[in-house]
């Protein structure tokens, strides 16, 4: 097995550069760091193409590490909180490369989906995520503005959830327009008394929802083309509901 002690590696100086969008795309490639992450991957069959762990984390996860037939780097600690976003990393990291934009076109879009406009904050992408899998949904699509999923910040909120879902990153008018296409029924949410209340929907297997910016809410432009637009009641006296905590009320009453 090779090792690695120097943060002057030249493959610890590229894969560092993982953490940003520009690393990413000039080597197809993304970081995952800590052992449920790793382990959800290759659970999940990413394509793996490293794995970088310390002696403690292999000691740890030998079992499970030792059924992986690909690139094996021991690092010691000083290369993994250079590597690590986090302030104390676990020490376990894999090289995942970048899914096929074709993996998911317009004719194998079905099921649930829910639509993230501009949402930025990567806990909250998290949190809609994770709900989105628990709810049954059938993939996330990430639209302009919203904080990439290979965010190290939002691949951490996400807990490996996007392995069990499609996720996409694109233009959110193109694929409304796939799916009223499908004859989908697309849900836009505001914070609008005038707008439809979310209880008086009949639940569907196939529709898509529509989630806006923290504090701005969807894009007027959105709004306009959405079939209708959801409204969640408030009974107390608070302002308005955190944008992952509404899209959970709407995600679970709106699947069947």
């Amino acid at each position: 097995m090779e090792k690695i002690v120097s943060v002057k590696n030249d493959r610890i100086k590229a894969w560092k550069k993982l953490n940003n969008k520009k690393g990413r795309e000039k080597q197809s490639a993304y970081l995952l760091e800590s052992w449920h992450l790793v382990n959800e991957a290759l659970n999940a069959n990413q394509d793996i193409k490293v794995i970088l762990t310390t002696t403690k984390q292999l000691s740890l996860h030998q079992n499970e590490l030792s059924q992986y037939n690909g690139e094996l780097i021991e690092i010691n600690d000083e290369v993994a909180n250079h590597l690590g976003s986090t302030i104390t990393p676990q020490g376990i990291f894999a090289i995942v490369g970048l899914p096929s934009k074709e993996d998911i076109n317009e004719n194998n879009i079905n099921g649930s989906w829910l639509l993230l406009d501009n949402i930025q904050d990567p806990g909250n992408i998290g949190t809609m995520v994770r709900t989105a899998d628990a709810a049954g949904m059938s993939g996330v699509i990430f639209g302009k503005g919203t904080s990439s999923q290979f965010n190290p910040k939002v691949l951490r909120s996400m807990q490996g959830s996007q392995f069990h879902l499609k996720i996409i990153e694109g233009n959110l008018q193109y694929w409304i327009d796939i799916l009223k296409n499908k004859n989908y029924q697309v849900y836009g949410s505001e914070l609008n008394e005038n707008a439809f209340i979310y209880s008086e929907i009949v639940p569907s297997e196939n529709f898509a929802l529509i989630m806006g910016n923290e504090g701005n809410g969807m894009q007027d432009d959105l709004l306009k083309i959405t079939d209708k637009n959801l409204y969640i009641p408030i009974k107390g006296n608070a302002e308005s509901l955190n944008v992952a905590i509404a899209s959970g009320i709407l995600m679970f009453h709106l699947k069947k």
